[in-house]
């Protein structure tokens, strides 16, 4: 599934916070910042572990303030073998 969140999500470690929650949860895929000032992330896993990994996305790090998480279909060939932090 690729996420979009928008707010307060650059410059408070956002996409180390993603890694490291969607490593912990055992989810594969990318995050980055976007031109915009939002945050997308592609998250590759168990149904129940991507729900959890959205109920997270909208509480973020400290100092993130999250007012939209938009979720839309990926559409992918591969899956991805780990979780990388990209631009």
């Amino acid at each position: 599934m690729l996420v979009r969140i928008k707010g307060r999500v650059q410059g408070v470690s956002f996409r180390l916070w993603t890694r490291t929650e969607a490593e912990k949860l055992g989810l594969t895929g990318w995050v980055r910042n976007e031109d915009d000032g939002s945050v997308s992330a592609l998250v590759v896993g168990p149904d129940a572990a991507m729900e959890t990994m959205l109920a997270l996305f909208w509480k973020g790090p400290p100092g993130a303030s999250v007012v939209s998480v938009a979720i839309e279909d990926a559409g992918m060939n591969e899956i991805p073998e780990a979780f990388i932090i990209t631009r």
